[in-house]
């Protein structure tokens, strides 16, 4: 558990009610942390006391995760980036550098697409570009779900040790998502139907994986799956402004295994991007 102390605050919305959590140097750079699929704002608890010192932070549980419980209606995963932009007004701030793990590292990428301006930097870790073709991704993560579902009706508990298995190396991490994932129900995979509005083909200038100047880092586990690899390097070779990190004996939730090693790329990423020049705002800045 991290010592550094969070403060629990809710953004209210017509039909949910989203909670985050603010921790670390008022007035600081802020930076946001968007978890992966089935987890909650606790996926980043190795990071709070390494960052807080000289950052604002702000953890979220995305709607139809942890505490962010999904009771239907037209807000989905996709409203996620109008969240996080309320949030961060609702902080006093204009601009947030984005970290997002594997679905987060999506909805961060989305954050960017949608408020370019206000995005000073974003952290793909075990993620891959929302758009241009990601026929490939896609259908491994379909695959995967055939994989998913079954257990899921059959025992969420099932569901949720399945998946904590797939997700890091390290036992003890595991066990940590598993208890992260009881706050995902039945109901929430209706919340992930808003992902179709995220993963789309979008023309160059609004393409993270297209020249920008917006600092863009790539963090990969060593023992994430084939696929994940292959992306951030594919990705890498395409756009070579970006930046690659491969975490060694990680994991896709590459924060979670490797702590040390992910604060160190991170902080050094972040420390460069302070002193890049802001973007217009017609590019992902």
């Amino acid at each position: 558990m991290p010592i550094t102390v969070s403060e629990h605050r809710q953004l209210p919305r017509a039909e949910c009610v989203i909670h985050y959590f603010v921790s670390g140097r008022a007035g600081r750079p802020l930076i946001v942390f968007t978890h992966p699929a089935f987890a909650d704002h606790r996926t980043f608890d190795h990071q709070l006391d390494f960052f807080a010192p000289h950052y604002r932070l702000i953890t979220l549980d995305l709607i139809g995760h942890g505490l962010s419980r999904y009771s239907g209606g037209r807000e989905q995963l996709d409203a996620s980036a109008a969240h996080i932009q309320a949030i961060v007004k609702a902080e006093g701030y204009d601009r947030a550098h984005l970290v997002g793990v594997s679905l987060g590292s999506l909805i961060a990428q989305y954050v960017a697409v949608q408020y370019p301006a206000q995005t000073a930097s974003v952290t793909v870790v075990g993620g891959y570009p929302i758009s241009g073709d990601n026929q490939a991704v896609q259908k491994a993560q379909r695959g995967e779900m055939l994989k998913w579902l079954p257990r899921a009706l059959l025992s969420m508990n099932a569901f949720r040790r399945y998946v904590a298995r797939g997700v890091a190396v390290n036992p003890a991490e595991q066990d940590r998502f598993y208890d992260m994932a009881q706050g995902f129900h039945l109901r929430s995979f209706q919340a992930m139907q808003g992902m179709g509005k995220i993963l789309q083909q979008r023309p160059a200038a609004l393409r993270l994986d297209a020249p920008h100047p917006c600092p863009l880092l790539l963090i990969c586990g060593d023992r994430d799956l084939p696929i994940a690899l292959r992306v951030a390097r594919d990705w890498h070779a395409a756009d070579p402004e970006t930046e690659l990190v491969l975490i060694k004996d990680a994991g896709h939730c590459a924060n979670m295994d490797q702590p040390d090693a992910f604060n160190a790329a991170l902080a050094t990423f972040l420390a460069r991007s302070l002193t890049a020049t802001p973007c217009p705002n017609n590019h992902l800045s």
